[in-house]
């Protein structure tokens, strides 16, 4: 059970010191993990593993991971088109 949720926490890490260099295949692979992730802990909640509480944590930093990665295309957009006009 710890390996698991720790497991979980160490990608979500992981993919948190990637987010700042984000492009679209990075992006995509982003909103991709933190799925994985969602469903991971879905999983493990199902199972008994873990509490509806620490779930409903995990999701959260899997969404928080998703708008980061969002966010960091967004702005890169943004400077390309501040940048021509």
């Amino acid at each position: 059970m710890n390996f698991n949720k720790l497991t979980i926490i160490a990608s979500a890490a992981a993919l948190s010191l990637g987010v700042a260099a984000c492009d679209s295949p990075q992006e995509e692979a982003a909103e991709e993990q933190a799925e994985a992730m969602e469903d991971e802990a879905d999983a493990m909640e199902d199972a008994g593993e873990i509490t509806d509480a620490e779930a409903d944590a995990i999701e959260a930093e899997a969404d928080d991971i998703e708008d980061a990665a969002e966010g960091d295309t967004d702005a890169m957009t943004e400077g390309l088109e501040e940048a021509v006009n």
